[in-house]
Formats: structure tokens, C-alpha cells, sequence
């Protein structure tokens, strides 16, 4: 009888144990909507000793691996969280299979006005991979309409994303690698942080900000050339270039007559010894030809070399790949061939 009252008295003390931990719950609830849920770090006090939750005393203690969090299943109460992965680091060698053991977020993207952060409603599935039903469906997709046009709600939103797509058009047409396009993308961010974009031309900052990009990664790339890919003149992207490099204080290193050799070796599809002809005529030709333009002492070393090695190149053909001039070319040409006494044999 008294082992039977004992544990009566123990149920009644649970139960009232329960019914508290019920009405504490509410509370760790309502500071869970607050977005002020209780972990260790905010000195809740668990230790992970003795195992149980530091509000109620359950041991019902649950982990969740997949946000990193430790929470008592009775009241709701995070008990830990960004809890560190201490398994192992799992190989992919394919895409899809590397996306499904991801466990970090996409990288920054530049390029995007959001930078990537922003979620999409997804397709008309559920949780469970089940299609929606008809009505259902049609509320998600009006949910999608209304998500794309508030992601651009403002008119500044609205420019970046006008800017952002015409700056990533010209560097495709330009063949520019992605890291090209990401840091001319963070130039042109650094422009509209300053506010350095009112009373100018837009297209101009844009493709002032990719040709900045080049300068600084070192590809020879002219003014011509990201002019004739964009929608504004040579002069206008000269001279929104030159007012980024005096805002922003850009400093990139000049491009010499070496960078423009591979390029245009590349474009009239020449063996490697003509290039290495060119790259051999172009260090002796600078020394004495500083003034002269890069680009057009790089495809007269060009053009010279293909004559040399018997992989003839007519001046218009190189001058169409290089961007110059034929008038340019043969200036630059007689002017290498008397300083370094080259003779041809036209």
C-alpha cells in the first residue's frame, strides 16, 4: 500500500510537472515567434552533462543535424544551436551528386541584384513530392508573380538589375571569363554605393566598369573593342573610365605589347614559334618605341613574324583581330623593321 501510494503521489507530481512544463512551453513559443529562442550560448545554463533541458528537466532532448540545433521535445526550448559537423567530408565527382551532399549555400553571386540570397517558391510539389492540388497550384503561382515583383520594388532595385544584365551581355560577347564579370560587377557596386551614378550615362559606367576589370586582370582587351560591344561610343567609355579610376581610385597596371601577342596569335590561328617570333621582336621593339600604341606594335611584331616564318598574314587580317588600323600597321611595321634592321621579303 504505501509502494502504491508512492507512486501515485509521483504520478500527481509529474502530471503537475507536465501541466508547468505546458505553460512554461507557451512562453519558449512565443519567444521562438520573437525570434529570441533560448540556446547554451545566451546562458541558458546546459551544460550537456546531465542531459535533460534546463527549463523543464525532460530528458526528451532531441538533435536536429540538419539545422544544427539540440531542442527539448516536452517544451519546445532550443537548448543548443550552431552546433559544429564533426563527421566526415564527403567527395562528390559529379554535380548532382555534390548539390545533395552540400552543406553550405550557394556562393555570393555578384551578378545578381540580390546576390543570390533571395529564395524562390519552388515547384508544384509538396514536402512530400506529391503534386499540389488545382486551386492550390494556382495560389502558388500567383505567389510567384507577386515574390518576382517584390524582389525589384524600388526603382534603384529596378536599375542594378537593368545594369547587372547588360554589364554580364558584354562580357559574353566579349568572351570574358566569370571572374571578370563578378569583379566588373563589384566595381560597378562600388559606383551606386557612392552614389556616383546620378547625371551619368549608365551604359557608359557599365562598360567603363569591364574594361576596368580587364585592365586590372591584365587582358588586352581596348576601348574599342568593349565600345563596339556595348551601346555607347569609344569616347564615352574612355572618359566614364577615367572618372572611375579618379573616384575609385583605381590603379591598374598598363597593358604592354606582350599581353596583345597571345591574343592575337590565338585569333589568326598561327603556330607557337610565330608567336614566340613576335613575343622576341615586340621586347626589342619597345625599348625604343615607348609612344607607340600596344596594340598596334603587338600586331606589326605579329604580322612581321608570320612573314618570317612563312605563315604570311595579310595587314587586314591581323588588323581585323587586333582592333588597329592597317594605316597603324604599317607604320608600326616600317618603323620595327628600320630600328631592328629585319629585312622582308614582301
Amino acid at each position: 500500500m504505501e509502494t502504491a501510494g508512492r507512486l501515485k503521489a509521483g504520478l500527481v507530481d509529474r502530471s503537475k510537472n507536465a501541466r508547468g512544463g505546458e505553460s512554461e512551453g507557451i512562453g519558449v513559443n512565443e519567444n521562438r515567434k520573437s525570434g529570441r529562442s533560448k540556446s547554451v550560448n545566451d546562458g541558458g545554463g546546459w551544460s550537456g552533462e546531465d542531459g535533460t533541458c534546463p527549463e523543464c528537466g525532460s530528458p526528451r532532448l532531441v538533435t536536429d543535424h540538419s539545422r544544427g540545433e539540440v531542442f527539448c521535445q516536452d517544451c519546445g526550448i532550443v537548448v543548443e544551436d550552431a552546433r559544429l559537423d564533426y563527421g566526415p567530408e564527403w567527395r562528390s565527382y559529379d554535380s548532382e551528386r555534390g548539390m545533395q551532399r552540400a552543406r553550405a549555400g550557394p556562393p555570393v553571386v555578384l551578378t545578381l541584384h540580390d546576390k543570390g540570397f533571395t529564395t524562390t517558391i519552388g515547384n508544384d510539389r509538396d514536402s512530400h513530392g506529391n503534386p499540389l492540388s488545382p486551386k492550390t497550384r494556382i495560389q502558388f503561382t500567383r505567389l510567384r508573380k507577386w515574390q518576382s515583383k517584390i524582389r525589384t520594388n524600388s526603382s534603384a532595385e529596378r536599375n542594378l538589375v537593368r545594369s547587372l544584365m547588360e554589364l554580364e551581355r558584354i562580357t559574353s560577347s566579349l568572351g570574358l571569363p566569370k571572374s571578370i564579370t563578378e569583379r566588373a560587377a563589384l566595381i560597378y557596386r562600388r559606383v551606386v554605393s557612392n552614389n556616383l551614378t546620378r547625371g551619368r550615362c549608365i551604359d557608359s559606367i557599365v562598360a567603363a566598369a569591364v574594361y576596368a576589370a580587364c585592365r586590372e586582370a591584365g587582358l588586352p582587351r581596348t576601348l574599342d573593342e568593349v565600345a563596339a560591344h556595348s551601346s555607347v561610343d569609344k569616347r564615352s567609355v574612355g572618359r566614364a573610365y577615367r572618372f572611375l579610376a579618379r573616384t575609385l581610385g583605381l590603379k591598374p597596371a598598363p597593358i604592354t605589347s606582350t599581353d596583345y601577342v597571345p591574343k592575337i596569335c590565338a585569333a589568326l590561328g598561327v603556330s607557337g614559334e610565330v608567336q614566340e617570333r613576335a613575343l622576341e621582336i615586340v621586347n626589342e621593339a619597345e625599348k625604343s618605341m615607348v609612344s607607340r600604341s600596344p596594340a598596334g606594335v603587338a600586331a606589326a611584331a605579329v604580322y612581321i613574324a608570320s612573314i618570317l616564318l612563312g605563315e604570311r598574314r595579310t595587314q587586314r587580317e591581323v588588323a581585323g583581330v587586333a582592333g588597329v588600323t592597317e594605316v597603324t600597321i604599317r607604320n608600326c611595321y616600317k618603323m620595327i623593321t628600320d630600328r631592328l634592321g629585319i629585312e622582308l621579303l614582301l
